[in-house]
């Protein structure tokens, strides 16, 4: 069992298990009561009420943070001639096809999203061992297999974020830093909960979300009201 340091156990003991908190309240709480001496990344944990055993009710998409997530988010792209060559221009760390392949086969897995042209997708998919199990293989629902290679390392370095279910059936959402204001972080929060409302699947019957919890990157959950995260 993980035992937690002096600093969130004094933290934790202020949160009430009880408490359904506003937004609001739950953000300015995070912002007053650190937990690391780093710049900690808010994250919203919903909880749904589909099955994550059947495939119809899978839910995985992206959302544009207004606000962005105030991290350098490291892309690579899987294309060949122009289009590697306008992912590079775009921001890329890595465009490439064969030279690339080998080279997150040998182990290398400093990125954050991953982006392919359709073309390279054929040989892309053999990376699914590697890619799949830290939800970085790319899909066409989420704009992260496409020919239009520059736009798409434009928004995710912008500030666009890939969310999917668990096989818990829980969705985790980054939305920002503890140093961004009370706004910001608001609003990119209501930006994923209406985008995770949005993925509903069609098969999707009774309560969608069940719980919705909002916490630091080391630090305690607030529950939040449904009512208020779905309030604009």
């Amino acid at each position: 069992m993980a035992r937690h340091g002096k600093t969130y156990n004094a933290v934790k003991k202020k949160v009430s298990v009880e408490k359904q908190y506003s937004l609001e309240e739950a953000v300015q709480f995070v912002k007053n009561n650190p937990t690391a001496k780093f710049d900690e990344t808010l994250e919203v944990a919903l909880r749904m009420g589909v099955d994550p055993t059947k495939s119809d009710q899978a839910i995985r998409s992206t959302v544009a943070l207004p606000h962005g997530t105030g991290k350098d988010v490291r892309v690579i792209v899987f294309a060949s001639g122009a289009a590697a060559e306008a992912a590079r221009t775009a921001g890329a760390v890595e465009a490439g096809f064969e030279d690339l392949l080998a080279k997150v086969t040998g182990g290398w897995m400093d990125f954050d999203i991953v982006i392919s042209t359709p073309d390279a997708m054929k040989e892309v998919r053999k990376l699914g061992k590697v890619l799949g199990p830290r939800g970085l293989m790319p899909n066409p629902k989420t704009g992260t297999v496409t020919d239009d290679t520059a736009t798409a390392v434009k928004q995710f370095k912008a500030g666009r974020v890939e969310f999917r279910m668990d096989k818990n059936g829980n969705i985790m959402v980054p939305f920002g830093k503890r140093s961004f204001s009370a706004q910001a972080l608001m609003e990119n929060f209501h930006a994923v909960y209406e985008a995770v409302l949005a993925a509903k699947p069609a098969s999707s019957k009774g309560i969608y979300i069940k719980r919705c919890t909002v916490s630091s990157t080391m630090g305690p959950g607030l529950h939040i009201g449904l009512k208020e995260a779905a309030a604009v």
